[in-house]
């Protein structure tokens, strides 16, 4: 049968009245048993479907996403989620939706707080929230779930029962990737992880590279005395790994868990000390550089583009659509090299 029927068809065929069929579609008001089940064999012959698009125009209710995002300007890994967050704005321009985007300063926990504290205010409908600072999320979570807000996380994956969605990578299993690439490259020489710029008490998605990292390596029998941690910050990065270099000579491989991957194979570069493989992430120009030149053997591309189009798509299928919020949406974990960089960067 068609399945574009009205509910004034639906209710001839099942005997009823057209109130009859509206209040068993949308759940409302009281229906009798006998033309519960004479609309409901109806709708299940027919397999009907509501027009929720339609609906949700009709209903005039303007769904508010608020996403909070680094400020690219201090980072350019995430000027791709700025593009992903556009792109998801023309495809859904049509529907009752205000996606608005808050820049915060991704080296400043206060400007973290304030940002979201500005959001709060605002009473979205929903968030999709780039978690950077952990223990500032949790808190900033938990008052947007008192207040009834949605939150939907993406790239970096914070476990709170106040989180309805997550999309980005298994970190841990990053991490892995990223030891057995290492791994494959060196001669069972000491490899260092090198985490740079950011607190790592506070930076789960660094632990867990890390935390990945080693467990595949304690796994296949390597000593975890060859595996030696390294924090960097500006403005002594250079002197410091240069002093860490010198330092420890036997090192044969280097894991950078962020995109500043390109900060160590320029210093790498300029000591001439090619025997050091480099894996880090993500293809900002200054990495793709040192990948296509050699210096840097692997980057992990982790999509920040897809991820932010994720999330507000997730979003947007919930509220026009009515589709229920996965607990997770899982990207695939893309090595990239010399070989295969320009397909990416396309």
């Amino acid at each position: 049968m068609d399945k574009k029927l009205t509910i004034k068809d639906i209710a001839l065929l099942a005997g009823v009245s057209k109130g009859t069929v509206d209040r068993v579609l949308h759940k409302r008001g009281k229906v009798s048993k006998k033309a519960f089940d004479s609309v409901n064999a109806v709708l299940n012959e027919i397999d009907y479907e509501p027009n929720l698009i339609a609906r949700n125009l009709k209903n005039n209710k303007i769904y508010s996403i608020s996403v909070v995002l680094p400020d690219p300007s201090f980072d350019s890994y995430w000027l791709p989620c700025v593009k992903g967050i556009e792109e998801a704005i023309k495809e859904f321009r049509a529907f009752n939706l205000s996606i608005k985007t808050h820049y915060f300063n991704p080296e400043s926990t206060k400007s973290f707080i304030d940002v979201n504290e500005t959001v709060l205010n605002l009473s979205p409908d929903a968030v999709l929230l780039a978690p950077l600072f952990y223990k500032e999320a949790l808190s900033a979570m938990e008052k947007y779930h008192q207040q009834g807000v949605i939150v939907n996380t993406f790239n970096n994956q914070v476990q709170s029962e106040d989180v309805k969605n997550f999309v980005g990578q298994d970190l841990y299993r990053s991490g892995r990737v990223a030891a057995k690439l290492l791994d494959l490259l060196s001669n069972n020489g000491e490899v260092a992880i090198i985490h740079i710029n950011e607190s790592y008490e506070n930076a789960v998605h660094m632990q867990e590279k890390e935390r990945g990292f080693r467990k595949y390596f304690s796994e296949n029998g390597s000593q975890d005395s060859k595996i030696i941690t390294l924090k960097l910050k500006n403005p002594s990065i250079d002197s410091s790994f240069a002093n860490f270099l010198d330092e420890n000579p036997k090192v044969e491989g280097i894991f950078i868990t962020t995109s500043k991957a390109y900060q160590i194979a320029r210093i790498i570069a300029d000591a001439k000390r090619s025997k050091i493989a480099i894996i880090g992430y993500d293809l900002i120009d200054e990495n793709v550089a040192y990948l296509n030149q050699g210096t840097i053997d692997f980057l992990i591309h982790q999509n920040p583009k897809r991820q932010a189009y994720l999330g507000i798509t997730c979003l947007v299928d919930h509220f026009v659509f009515g589709k229920e919020i996965p607990n997770t949406t899982l990207l695939p974990i893309d090595i990239v090299n010399s070989e295969n960089a320009s397909f990416y960067m396309a």
